[in-house]
């Protein structure tokens, strides 16, 4: 198996999916120390959404085929669907959020994480499940990368010039910069502090745990969807925490729902109706009858204009 990180090894993966398992099994039969039912229901549920989202992350960075991660994507959107409901009874606050990332930046790059890869593997039916769960809380329109990933991929959504937290500043540059050359330069510089601007999250410094401990990888997967979603050249970026695979596999997808391909090349017919998008142009995303001719973007940096599929409505 051919690591992802150099932080991770095969003794290390095995280590987790072990204790992985016994988790399961212990909580199916013991409960969480709490003053009330509604009180337990929520520890466990935010429980087992991070590890669902652990087991995710380390199923990546040890080197997993990539289609592994699409039914381990499902069923995280599902746990944080789970964590909303029960946070919600047990604070009596309908609309509360499960991630508040306004507040906490390691919350907030939970949020993009996830978003990040129903982009990248191209699951952005998943997306309206999951960003439902910050939007009813009042977060839609209030950040400009939140709706920057959305916007090419979900209807109706914002255009904002303001953003939460700082870190994400090169990102955001690298979306709306006018020159040319600024955007890979931009991407790799924001590679470059993701890590130490993290210093306060829980997972900083798991690395340094050795094998027995709970690292199971650092991933800007938000990088790697600006990149896709946006036509940006990441050829010379070659930091560790950028999804280069992942952003490879967005990018050559071939998926098939109904017999139907997700991706096709200008010049060819629109294989199914719907919504279609492409990287090589900023606000792409349009309705295509079945059997138009997909338009070719002239000063595409790509070569051939590749539209993807981006749903129904």
């Amino acid at each position: 198996m051919n690591m992802r990180q150099k932080f991770f090894s095969q003794k290390h993966y095995e280590n987790f999916l072990r204790e992985h398992d016994e988790l399961i099994e212990f909580f199916k039969i013991n409960k969480f120390k709490s003053d009330s039912a509604l009180e337990e229901a929520s520890q466990r549920a935010k429980y087992f959404q991070t590890l669902a989202l652990d087991k995710l992350l380390a199923t990546y960075t040890a080197g997993e085929n990539i289609e592994t991660l699409i039914t381990l994507l499902e069923d995280l959107v599902e746990k944080y669907e789970i964590r909303q409901k029960t946070l919600a009874e047990y604070q009596g606050i309908p609309n509360i959020s499960p991630l508040a990332i306004d507040d906490w930046p390691n919350q907030y790059e939970e949020a993009v994480q996830v978003i990040s890869l129903c982009i990248l593997l191209h699951r952005t039916d998943l997306l309206p499940r999951f960003v439902k769960l910050m939007d009813d809380a009042g977060y839609a329109g209030d950040d400009t990368l939140y709706e920057a990933l959305l916007n090419k991929v979900m209807p109706n959504r914002h255009d904002v010039d303001e953003w939460y937290h700082d870190v994400y500043t090169p990102l955001i540059q690298a979306i709306y910069s006018d020159e040319k050359e600024e955007p890979p330069k931009l991407l790799k510089k924001y590679c470059q502090q993701w890590y130490p601007a993290f210093k306060q999250a829980p997972w900083h410094d798991t690395h340094l745990q050795g094998e027995e401990g709970i690292y199971v990888g650092y991933w800007a997967f938000e990088a790697g969807a600006v990149a896709f979603l946006y036509g940006i050249d990441d050829s010379k970026i070659d930091h560790m925490v950028y999804p280069k695979d992942l952003v490879e596999y967005a990018r050559n997808y071939q998926g098939v729902t109904d017999s139907q391909v997700n991706r096709i090349v200008a010049g060819e017919p629109c294989s199914k109706p719907g919504f279609w998008f492409t990287p090589a142009q900023g606000n792409s995303r349009r309705h295509f009858q079945q059997g138009e001719i997909m338009p070719s973007i002239s000063d595409s940096k790509w070569g051939d204009t590749l539209w993807y599929w981006s749903g129904e409505e």
